[in-house]
């Protein structure tokens, strides 16, 4: 069952055309392999110019979002605006803040990104980074487990994250990546100078590019028999640190 609801979503070339040209932000569209047609090259062209990737697929899955005529477009519309790191970072330092980003490598599971979201708007997080693609939905389900505090944090969703981890250093901003393979705890680092932490997919933990290009590793001590925290858990345990440490 997908986790998108039915009202998150338009189908058709001219209404998903329509509403692009009318500023949605679209947060997911799904293009029918080998697609034809003036009205589709148009929609195509759209699409180039706003920098939105679709994702070709089967006209199956397309049948599964919906059995309507779907024209072989289907697009997910989020009312939540995204930002590009490259724009909020180079603002918090005019603004004389000390930059504080949080890092979402793939998490794919929609109320631990909502319960993230929470958590880092009530820390002060400046910006959530997302990847384009392999990211969970921000659709009612991720917006409601967030009470809200996803329209009152910047989204940022970024091509690739191994690059936006290069411009965050190459601006003056620490990289902490969690993995239980760390040889560091979270109290051993500093969190108090501009940094970002670095949070893993659920299944797979931080990919390895992102991971190779990280400044310091770091873990939460586990003591009991299981040997990993749910992904929502960890980072709540993180960024509190990260706020002990800026109010020490």
């Amino acid at each position: 069952m997908n986790q998108e609801k039915k009202d998150d979503f338009i189908f058709g070339l001219r209404p998903v055309l329509e509403a692009i040209e009318a500023g949605k932000t679209i947060d997911k569209i799904f293009v029918q392999n080998a697609l034809q047609g003036e009205i589709y090259i148009e929609l195509k062209q759209l699409l180039s110019k706003h920098n939105i990737r679709p994702n070709y697929v089967p006209v199956e899955k397309l049948n599964r979002f919906t059995r309507k005529n779907h024209q072989g477009v289907v697009a997910f519309i989020s009312d939540v605006p995204f930002h590009k790191i490259e724009d909020v970072l180079p603002q918090l330092f005019e603004e004389g803040k000390t930059p504080f980003i949080l890092v979402l490598d793939r998490l794919t599971d929609v109320r631990n990104f909502g319960a993230i979201c929470r958590t880092a708007e009530c820390v002060g997080i400046h910006a959530v980074v997302i990847p384009e693609k392999g990211a969970a939905p921000i659709n009612s389900d991720a917006i409601k487990t967030s009470a809200g505090a996803i329209y009152n944090i910047k989204i940022c969703k970024e091509k690739n994250l191994a690059h936006t981890v290069d411009f965050l250093q190459q601006s003056g901003v620490s990289v902490f990546a969690a993995t239980e393979k760390a040889q560091k705890l979270i109290y051993d680092v500093d969190f108090r100078e501009p940094c970002a932490i670095v949070m893993g997919n659920e299944e797979t933990g931080i990919s390895k590019e992102v991971l190779h290009h990280a400044d310091e590793k770091i873990k939460l001590p586990i003591e009991g028999k299981t040997q990993s925290l749910n992904v929502s858990v960890a980072c709540g345990a993180i960024l509190y640190e990260a706020v002990r440490q800026k109010l020490s």
